[in-house]
């Protein structure tokens, strides 16, 4: 007999994959759970006659509700990494025409700070909601093998509502997301050994999540839980109080010359975006979005937004592996902690902050070199320098 999914089950569940889906490095694998389940759907759909068990209502509807929201990742992860290479005419005007139904997404301007050794060889490379400024040299690029991660920069002056625990873990999120993502080609070091390229990023801007407009988000999406419907619907995030981040990166030769820089800002927005109650939650979320676009960089040697096929790459075993909360493949990726994994899961079903779930650095500091210092951050809030 088929196990009873009730409201509790399925549905839920659906939700929690779409989201997790959708984090670093799961981008890209709607394309496979898409078409896992949805040959599922199929033969649930065929056993319904005749068969001495017919499939339950519920279990064929939660399994859609799975397709849909692996789809609806897919589809958002195709346009944003596709826009600029549909070409002109009717072809572009259907393109824009579809597109103009994508939700609005938290404004997100663009903010350049004073970390990179130059601005100067930046162009606009923009995605369907995300805008950058990229600068890369593609064959010294595609010539490195080893690379190693400085700790990201998140000064209190940009968030100085965040607090130090906050700021650290987003913080972290960029470094933890570049680390596992730039795992797929290059060998990652620790950041005091010599590598061909040596990565440092920075936090330039930052707007908080509202958590009353984000616990609302959470009491809707649970109740509408409750509603039975004969065909799954989404429920979108209230579209007040949503966060978002402007992040900069380099990467540099050991000579210290920029080989590659990218000026990066997203915002939250209603469909694709988790809804959590805390200031820091967008920002986090957007933190790991960002790593894993700097790590496409510097992985094809091009804007992840342009160039060469459609932009989607299907996680790596490995890539699973650590989103699970399992070891990285390097060890100097330890040092940024792990993914909470399946407790990340269930906490943002309830809408739970991250700071709760995630345990952050191994080491518990922000700046490996001044511990103590960053110790008097997290238990009295003043400023660390970060």
């Amino acid at each position: 007999m088929w196990p009873e999914a009730g409201r509790f089950g399925v549905k839920p569940l659906a939700t929690s994959l779409r989201r997790q889906i959708f984090s670093s490095p799961w981008r890209g694998a709607g394309l496979t759970a898409a078409t896992v389940v949805g040959t599922g759907v199929l033969r649930a759909l065929a056993a319904q006659a005749g068969a001495a068990h017919p499939v339950p209502v519920d279990v064929v509807f939660g399994a859609a509700q799975v397709w849909v929201n692996c789809a609806t990742v897919l589809a958002e992860e195709l346009l944003e990494k596709t826009a600029a290479r549909v070409p002109d005419g009717a072809a572009r005007v259907l393109f824009l025409a579809l597109t103009a139904l994508l939700p609005g997404c938290a404004d997100a301007p663009l903010v350049a700070g004073t970390g990179l050794s130059a601005y100067s060889a930046l162009a606009p490379s923009n995605g369907l909601i995300t805008k950058s400024n990229v600068h890369v040299d593609k064959a010294e690029v595609l010539a490195a093998k080893t690379i190693n991660i400085i700790p990201a920069r998140f000064p209190a002056t940009v968030a100085p509502k965040f607090s130090a625990q906050q700021r650290d873990l987003v913080s972290n999120a960029v470094d933890r997301a570049l680390c596992v993502s730039l795992s797929r080609r290059f060998v990652v070091v620790g950041p005091n050994q010599p590598a061909d390229l040596t990565v440092r990023a920075a936090v330039t801007r930052v707007s908080g999540t509202n958590e009353i407009a984000a616990g609302a988000s959470v009491a809707t999406s649970i109740a509408m839980s409750f509603v039975e419907t004969a065909v799954p619907i989404p429920t979108p995030r209230i579209p007040l109080g949503m966060g978002a981040i402007s992040i900069e990166a380099e990467a540099l030769d050991p000579k210290g010359k920029q080989r590659a820089a990218m000026v990066w800002a997203k915002g939250a927005n209603m469909m694709f975006s988790s809804a959590r109650m805390s200031k820091a939650s967008d920002a986090y979320d957007l933190a790991a979005a960002f790593g894993a676009d700097f790590a496409q960089l510097l992985i094809k040697g091009e804007s992840p937004f342009k160039g060469s096929g459609i932009g989607i790459d299907l996680p790596t075993w490995q890539g699973i592996r650590s989103a699970m909360g399992l070891p990285a493949k390097y060890a100097a990726c330890e040092s940024f902690g792990r993914s909470p994994g399946l407790v990340g899961v269930v906490a943002d079903q309830v809408g739970l902050p991250p700071e709760w779930i995630d345990k952050g650095r191994t080491n518990g500091f922000a700046d490996p070199a001044a511990p103590k210092r960053r110790t008097a951050d997290l238990i009295d809030g003043s400023p660390g320098g970060r």
